[in-house]
């Protein structure tokens, strides 16, 4: 799909039609009898009102004034919005509510034509704006044109009509409501860069028109949750039943999930409890067996503890339940059982001036030349695997990629996403046994950089932490952290320790005995005063112990004095550092 250039002043034109030609050839069985008229009407109507159309469709809300529609290359608007207003596409002079008003209109304006009425109010022509909104709503005024509201004003006033079929034009070549047209614009500039990934017809989001309309509903629902809306009038609206396509169940899991917690929250128990048990969120069973434990239900509590213990959803509630399933056993006077106690990591105590970051400021402490210490997160290790398995990942399987602007497969966070791509990943892994890898990761950090991606993160992966991390880390270790990080992609992307130290040349005490000259590396999560060990972070740390690779915990202690000035200077240099 070439995109037109911004040279062309009609760039976001020629970007619409693109969409629509893309719907026609994608969609055609999908489209409603009102869609398909629009897209075959939209090239029959005048360039300048097409264009100013998608202006319209492009800016923030649906209410418009003409005086503020002034676009060079489509010249007169009033002229222009003839044709739209014909075809019903907007509407002119129509009502406008209180708040329409004053949105559109300055405060300048508002008070030319309402002073009078607003000081009849008892309010000031001093008060503000939103002083002046509360007061006229207090009169409950019923909705008037423009013309009537401010009769000096002498402006037109525009409504788009067609504004919620072109969210849905949008839902259907982007597959989410996240994305926005900008998307074309800022690829164009090059803010953004995809990879291309080849694209057939069959290329699309949805299948059926109630996949399409599901998707829409849930969005709206999710809306509504996060405006704060009463959980009364909202409940009835979200569907309790499960959908068949797994895609929509996991959003309707997640919105479950939401709203069951804020019930748990708000102490509603048993109404969160009937929730947790339509939920299809990993989340939710984890959250039965607490609102139960609440409820005093202990034994339940346990039954269902025991059986999820069984068969864990993932790491993260195994983990939880090894804390859980003691505890409900003793409140039941049961023996609590032997719990196998998880590996525990090095521990490095230091005693430090006062840092803004300090994580940079253990990496200060502890880099020198001959050990340099990089400040890497959650970027290294995600970088390294996401440029040795770049082909795999951006690789054109049927439902992953579906537009021009995905900066990874639909799939990525899915149960399927490794066994879907099986070969493709392990030839990708079969790099490291053959030790080619660090070639393959250094062509493709030249060949790919900025390319949008799920796991790189160009800006904060140095070139120099990559050169040492190939240099030291042995093959086997980045095997082992991308195996497991390819068992929960969601999970498994954050996490990981905040500092990585580097003997390039070896000769230290911590790998092998002193004096070896082997290349050696080890990883230090840090934390603060009064700063503990996430779960997410406690778990990356007991499997590199198990598995022998080389991780500390680094606990710091400021150092008391009279000055509490913060030294928030940048890192040594020789810290490598990565933001």
């Amino acid at each position: 799909m070439a995109l037109p250039t911004l040279e062309d002043p009609l760039y976001y034109l020629a970007n619409f039609r693109q969409v629509l030609d893309w719907l026609r050839s994608r969609y055609a069985d999908l489209l409603s009898p009102d869609e398909g008229a629009f897209i075959a009407d939209f090239e029959r109507v005048p360039e300048p009102a097409q264009a100013l159309l998608v202006r319209m469709v492009m800016r923030k809300g649906i209410d418009f004034r003409a005086s503020r529609l002034v676009y060079a290359e489509i010249g007169d608007s009033v002229e222009a919005a003839g044709p739209l207003i014909e075809c019903g596409w907007i509407e002119e002079d129509v009502p406008l509510s209180l708040e329409a008003l004053f949105s559109l209109a300055t405060r300048a304006e508002i008070g030319v034509d309402m002073g009078d009425g607003l000081l009849a109010l008892g309010v000031g022509r001093s008060a503000g704006k939103g002083v002046w909104l509360a007061a006229l709503q207090a009169a409950s005024p019923e909705p008037r044109p423009l013309a009537e509201w401010l009769p000096t004003l002498g402006d037109r006033h525009y409504r788009l009509t067609v504004d919620a079929m072109c969210e849905r034009f949008r839902l259907m070549f982007f597959g989410n409501l996240r994305q926005h047209w900008s998307e074309f614009v800022l690829s164009e500039l090059g803010v953004y860069r995809f990879e291309r990934v080849e694209l057939d017809a069959s290329s699309r989001a949805f299948s059926r028109r109630e996949e399409l309309e599901a998707y829409h509903h849930l969005h709206r629902c999710r809306e509504r949750f996060e405006a704060d809306e009463s959980l009364e009038s909202l409940l009835p609206d979200v569907p309790r039943v499960a959908f068949d396509n797994d895609w929509l169940e996991r959003r309707r899991g997640r919105l479950i999930y939401k709203l069951a917690y804020r019930l748990e929250r708000q102490g509603e128990l048993g109404r969160a409890l009937d929730l947790y048990r339509d939920c299809s969120a990993p989340e939710a069973r984890l959250r039965r067996i607490r609102v139960l434990e609440a409820q005093q239900a202990t034994a339940d509590a346990l039954a269902l503890a025991e059986r999820a213990e069984a068969a864990p959803t993932n790491a993260a509630e195994s983990q939880a339940l090894e804390r859980v399933i003691p505890r409900l056993r003793r409140k039941l006077g049961l023996a609590s059982g032997r719990r196998t106690k998880a590996p525990e990591p090095p521990r490095v105590d230091l005693v430090l001036p006062r840092s803004a970051s300090v994580e940079l400021a253990v990496a200060r402490h502890l880099s020198c030349a001959e050990a340099p210490v990089c400040y890497v997160e959650n970027v290294l290790v995600n970088g390294l695997f996401g440029l040795l398995c770049w082909d795999a990942i951006f690789a054109p399987l049927p439902g992953a990629f579906f537009h021009p602007f995905h900066s990874g497969p639909v799939d990525l966070f899915e149960a399927d996403f490794r066994t879907r791509r099986r070969d493709l990943i392990e030839a990708c892994l079969a790099a490291l046994e053959r030790g080619d890898h660090g070639e393959i990761i250094r062509r493709r950090y030249r060949d790919k950089w900025g390319i949008q991606s799920p796991f790189v993160f160009w800006e904060a992966l140095d070139e120099r932490a990559l050169e040492l991390a190939l240099h030291c880390i042995p093959a086997r270790h980045l095997r082992l952290w991308f195996e497991r990080l390819l068992d929960d992609v969601r999970a498994n992307r954050a996490g990981m320790p905040d500092l990585i130290q580097f003997w390039p040349e070896g000769d230290h005490a911590l790998q092998g005995p002193r004096g070896s000259t082997e290349p050696a590396y080890r990883m230090i999560e840090v934390k603060g005063p009064g700063d503990r060990l996430q779960d997410n972070q406690k778990r990356w740390l007991q499997f590199c112990v198990r598995h022998d690779m080389p991780i500390s915990v680094c606990y710091v202690t400021w150092e008391s004095c009279d000055d509490e000035t913060v030294d928030s200077g940048d890192a040594d240099t020789t810290a490598g550092a990565l933001s």
